[in-house]
């Protein structure tokens, strides 16, 4: 059976980007969130594998949204994504329970890596 992701991004280019290296290698994409709420509540609705999680967004950001996604499964996988410079934040988001962090722009063999390190 294909692992099942959930992918949160406020832009819906960058969904695309990862939605289409995913589905080219066997990922099934379950739910794609704009925001961080939208994706606690897909999270809990879909009960993904794994999610990649922007850090910044509207509405929540993706640290806070990964905090609690990490309340309701202690044991969630979440990937974050960052574009370059935002090394404080990505210390933040591995403190706070992620499992690895890509920069954008994707390069899709980084993706791929960081996913089947975090799934196996």
């Amino acid at each position: 059976m294909s692992k099942r992701i959930l992918i949160v991004d406020d832009a819906a280019f960058m969904r695309m980007m990862i939605k289409d290296i995913l589905s080219k290698n066997g990922y099934e994409v379950v739910a794609e969130a704009a925001d961080g709420a939208q994706a606690i509540e897909l999270y809990k609705e879909h009960k993904p594998d794994l999610v990649t999680m922007d850090i910044t967004m509207p509405e929540m950001d993706g640290i806070t949204a990964l905090k609690e996604i990490k309340k309701i499964n202690g044991d969630a996988k979440v990937i974050m994504c960052s574009a370059m410079g935002q090394q404080a934040m990505v210390i933040d988001a591995i403190q706070a329970g992620a499992k690895d962090f890509i920069v954008k722009p994707f390069q899709a063999d980084r993706v791929l890596e960081a996913i089947s390190k975090s799934i196996g």
